[in-house]
């Protein structure tokens, strides 16, 4: 597989865990139906939502900020063919927080462990748009 094309294993793998937390929710949310302690209309305003599906509904959301810039540098990385070894493995490194943070999020979600994964996920996506900026000056 040419380097050029590894970038897009990790995109692969975050619209992955994008597809597993709508799954996720969806079961969530069917439950609580099922169980009687939430009813269809319950999911139109995320305020009354039933916690379990709220900290999923929650996670969702997540994964379209961040991420998005993620998708965005992966791609422009490729077009200018500035994808190398350190920006893919810089580039799973998110993906790896992204998926730890998500996990997190959905089951015990704890704020302190939650808000360190973020942050490392910040730093390594900025890290991604540095190596992009620093590519462009040709240094």
């Amino acid at each position: 597989m040419p380097i050029s094309t590894a970038i897009f294993w990790p995109v692969i793998a975050q619209v992955a865990l994008i597809h597993l937390i709508y799954f996720l929710m969806l079961k969530r949310r069917s439950g609580a139906m099922r169980a009687g302690t939430a009813k269809a209309s319950d999911f139109w305003v995320p305020a009354i939502e039933p916690e379990p599906s709220a900290t999923v509904a929650r996670s969702l959301i997540n994964q379209f900020e961040l991420p998005m810039l993620f998708f965005l540098v992966c791609t422009l990385l490729y077009v200018t063919a500035g994808v190398n070894h350190v920006v893919v493995a810089v580039a799973w490194l998110f993906v790896l927080s992204r998926y730890a943070h998500a996990w997190v999020h959905v089951t015990s979600n704890r704020l302190r462990i939650r808000q360190r994964l973020f942050v490392s996920g910040f730093v390594l996506n900025f890290s991604l748009w540095l190596l992009f900026a620093i590519h462009l000056l040709g240094i």
